[in-house]
């Protein structure tokens, strides 16, 4: 129908469930639950309020909002408007906010309360809070979701003549982030996911990976198109996750590996508290998965981890299934159908051979049309850039080694952080671990690893070297070690390397 192809794939699902099963639950949140037929008509009052407000189709609008109800409106909201909808990074700065908005030339924001100030910077506009705590009195002249709700015109808006297409923001660990932009969708996008990864119909699936950025939106998606209920957290509570995956008797659960350490830590003493039997799938992607917390999760919750891994610019590229993982832990698995990787060198000359590390480069039927502005990954010979260094062994799995710009050379060697990382990951008293390259005078640079302690133990830095030193060339043992009570990631759980230290310690 040309109506879902105008109106985009995440206010297609909804139409579709409002169609099909308009009483069945869409979302969960903390504010209750709300059906198919419910979403359905709550887009169209929202939809309907913004182009009464002026915003033209073809506009960009923003969203910056936890997971909850008003993202998913904000999503349905927009595509049946013909708006190009920017989703907007919760961890933003005022200024960096403010630039972003700019440049993606945003002309209305959908935002949750708590994110008042961030907007200050920006010029008058129609504004819609998708989310209100009662801390402070709303805006005059901003309307809340709830009276748009009430007082809105619940009819399916005009039909838009193209599909607006949205905005997904990088993940910015370097600087601002780009926007990775797509104006249509190709069929084969619901492919990568389930070729790999059995979601189930007519289901329950918890989300608690950010619905604004790629993973989350994705099997949201997807999953949703299937028939299933979204129980969605804002703020991420270790134990709160595990009592909504038993509440709803959940199949399905979308995280980031430092969410999984959390859960973990809780011990199995509170996890025994909560019968997750019910769950089937952990689709966890953002950030490297360690061998040593692969092996953890499915001692804890059997055979049910899936490892995606991808970016917002190549989309998904491989999926690791469960027996892959326990085959190899922290391998990425194979790619899905209709998604093809490749192996170069630095010349552009391609990599034929079998554990032979080279920059990986993904071909699929959903890239990104380039950032928003104008700039785009390198290509070469149909294959886009991932920014990452890998290698497959000889049973077709395919591992990460660490994000090519990321090589540390000391004494004249290569060392990819992610293989120290990955080691001292697994020595049983560290819970968290980054390695960062800082200057030497001797070999040029040397390597400084971070550790967050497990709870309850005082590793010493001379047994961790030791650890590595045991099992690794000499060249990759951390000169440093620095005890931290966290380390700097995102809301994607990326770790943010520029935010440590590499100066002299005290």
């Amino acid at each position: 129908m040309k109506r879902s192809k105008t109106i985009g794939p995440a206010s297609a699902v909804i139409v579709h469930g409002a169609e099909e099963y308009p009483d069945a639950p869409a979302i969960t949140d903390e504010r209750g639950t709300v059906t198919f037929g419910e979403l359905d008509r709550q887009s169209n009052a929202l939809a309907n309020t913004l182009l009464a407000s002026g915003v033209a189709p073809g506009s960009v609008v923003g969203v910056l909002a936890r997971d909850h109800r008003g993202l998913i409106l904000a999503l349905s909201a927009a595509g049946r408007a013909g708006y190009r909808l920017a989703m907007m990074n919760t961890g933003f700065g005022k200024t960096q906010f403010v630039e972003v908005a700019e440049r993606e030339k945003v002309r209305a924001m959908l935002y949750d309360e708590e994110f008042i100030d961030l907007l200050e910077g920006l010029p008058d506009m129609p504004r819609v809070l998708t989310w209100v705590d009662g801390d402070r009195p709303v805006p005059e002249g901003v309307r809340t979701l709830d009276e748009v709700i009430e007082t809105g015109d619940t009819g399916m808006p005009p039909e838009p003549e193209t599909f607006g297409g949205f905005v997904i923001l990088t993940s910015g660990t370097t600087g601002l982030p780009k926007g990775a932009q797509r104006s249509k969708m190709s069929p084969f996008t619901s492919a990568l996911l389930l070729d790999r990864v059995p979601l189930p119909q007519h289901g329950s699936m918890v989300i608690v990976s950010p619905i604004f950025h790629s993973t989350g939106f994705a099997v949201w998606g997807v999953g949703t198109a299937l028939g299933n209920q979204t129980v969605v957290l804002r703020r991420f509570d270790a134990e709160k996750t595990l009592a909504a995956l038993a509440e709803h008797r959940a199949e399905v659960l979308v995280a980031v590996p430092t969410m999984l350490h959390r859960i973990l830590a809780l011990g199995p003493e509170v996890i025994g508290k909560y019968d997750v039997s019910a769950l089937k799938i952990i689709v966890i992607a953002g950030s490297a998965l360690s061998p040593a917390l692969s092996e953890r999760v499915q001692d804890t919750f059997g055979d049910v981890l899936y490892n995606m891994y991808g970016s917002t610019e190549v989309a998904i590229a491989s999926i690791a299934q469960p027996h892959e993982l326990r085959q190899a832990p922290g391998t990425v698995g194979r790619p899905p159908v209709s998604s093809r990787l490749a192996l170069f060198d630095g010349e552009g000359n391609r990599i034929t051979g079998k554990n032979v590390s080279g920059r990986l480069f993904v071909r699929n039927g959903a890239p990104f049309e380039g950032y928003t502005d104008g700039r785009n990954k390198e290509v070469i010979d149909g294959y886009m850039s991932s920014g990452d260094m890998a290698r497959v062994d000889d049973s077709g799995l395919w591992f990460i080694e660490g994000r090519d710009d990321d090589m540390i050379v000391s004494g004249g060697e290569n060392v990819y952080p992610l293989e120290v990382e990955n080691l001292l990951a697994a020595h049983p008293e560290v819970a968290d671990v980054a390695v960062v390259g800082v200057d030497d005078e001797e070999f040029g640079h040397r390597l400084r690893a971070f550790i967050v302690r497990q709870p309850d133990t005082d590793p010493q830095p001379d047994d961790l070297k030791q650890h590595v030193k045991s099992n690794l060339a000499r060249y990759k043992v951390p000169r440093d070690v620095v005890f931290v009570e966290e380390l700097p990631r995102n809301p994607t759980g990326k770790l943010v390397r520029r935010k440590l230290p590499t100066g002299p310690l005290d």
